[in-house]
């Protein structure tokens, strides 16, 4: 009897749920199309994704390339962002996320369809809602993937060495529209210099290309994507320990070296690269924690330089000297420094990660320095700004 009244009960709740989307589709279909994609365009990408959970005609008007335009573009212009954590510990990689700004938000976990195949991977970079995922264990495997629409695709092998040492790059170009995977492959203790691939979204193989005469840096996320030109920053040299910038352009397909400032502006071996308001920037390490930021306000302009901000010194609430116990058992602790330019905010306000594990915005109107602590955070992350969007790859690839 009571599993009788059980069924009729889970029925009943079946029968109700289906006539609230009857109703909530009906409601929906009488407003004017253009009333519709404005609504729903204006709403962030995490919840459009819930939207689209409803019923098929919502999953389906959630697919409609106008509705995927205009999100993209009211995103960019109101420049919301997500904040994606890739997690390497305590075992596999996992990537959680956050709206951001916001103080109260959940962190929340993003369900990688591909995680058995590859469960150790790196962050090549981010660019119009999409990520590209390397294979960290084995520099093979190569995915793009939208983390919110749960879309990806594996890109076809290249080359491979046992004893190679890869650096990756991705981006797409604001003319060509073509987005692009780089692959630069040097051989370890071997002096034959680099192999460098390209593939194209949406075609079918791996392009091979005149090898760059540089050793660039090859920790994930280091690369950035300004104008359509990727960007790293080379090994320093063995006679001397200034680094150069390299960029590559991602319509002639071109490697050329950035000019840099004159005078003693980015001749130390440390610093970073990073995005600010559009702009190629540099985070140049100091004594103590300290930050010089660099930016190029005009890009390929070398007397556009200029040492716009100083970042003072910070000790995040969150360090606690029992956490030095794993300290070693996440390999982003392994390479950087104490401190990394993350972003900017709307605010003008600085986003810094400290050694994996702390979160700060930084005024540098004010110098003060605030925690950024969100429940569910990992322990371990590198953190990626991201700009989410219901892009689908099958878009890119034959668009």
């Amino acid at each position: 009897m009571v599993i009788m009244e059980s069924d009729f009960e889970t029925q009943g709740n079946q029968t109700k749920r289906i006539k609230i989307e009857e109703e909530s589709t009906n409601r929906m279909e009488t407003l004017p199309r253009d009333i519709i994609l404005n609504i729903l365009s204006g709403l962030p990408t995490s919840s459009l994704v819930q939207f689209r959970c409803v019923c098929r005609s919502w999953r389906l008007l959630g697919q409609d390339p106008d509705l995927v335009n205009m999100h993209s573009s009211r995103m960019a212009e109101s420049n919301p962002t997500c904040l994606i954590f890739h997690c390497d510990y305590p075992i596999k990689n996992q990537l959680y996320f956050v709206e951001f700004p916001s103080s109260n938000e959940k962190v929340k976990k993003f369900q990688v369809p591909f995680c058995s195949a590859m469960p150790e991977f790196d962050v090549v970079g981010t660019c119009d809602g999409l990520l590209c995922l390397s294979d960290s264990l084995f520099n093979d495997a190569l995915y793009i993937y939208n983390p919110f629409t749960r879309n990806c695709k594996e890109l076809p092998k290249s080359m491979h060495n046992l004893n190679q040492e890869v650096v990756y790059g991705f981006g797409c170009h604001p003319t060509t529209k073509e987005y692009k995977v780089v692959k630069i492959v040097y051989i370890k203790n071997s002096n034959k210099g680099s192999a460098v691939q390209v593939f194209t979204l949406g075609s079918s193989a791996w392009r091979s290309l005149e090898k760059v005469n540089h050793h660039l840096v090859n920790w994930p996320s280091q690369q950035v994507c300004v104008n359509g030109r990727l960007h790293w920053v080379t090994w320093p040299g063995r006679y001397t320990r200034i680094r150069s910038i390299i960029s590559f352009d991602l319509a002639d397909e071109k490697f050329r070296e950035v000019p840099s400032p004159d005078g003693n502006g980015l001749s130390r071996c440390n610093y970073h690269l990073v995005v600010l308001g559009g702009c190629l920037s540099a985070a140049v390490y100091c004594h103590y924690g300290k930050l010089d930021i660099w930016v190029m306000e005009r890009y390929g302009v070398k007397e556009s330089w200029i040492k716009k901000f100083n970042l003072g010194n910070h000790v995040p609430k969150g360090f606690q000297r029992e956490m030095e116990i794993s300290y070693k058992i996440s390999r982003f602790t392994s390479k950087g420094r104490f401190v990394r330019v993350v972003g900017l905010t709307k605010d003008g306000e600085f986003l810094l990660e400290y050694r994996s594990r702390a979160l700060v915005s930084y005024d540098p109107k004010s110098t003060k320095a605030k925690d950024l602590v969100f429940p569910g955070m990992p322990k371990w992350y590198r953190t990626i700004v991201h700009v989410g969007s219901l892009n689908w790859i099958d878009a890119f690839t034959h668009g």
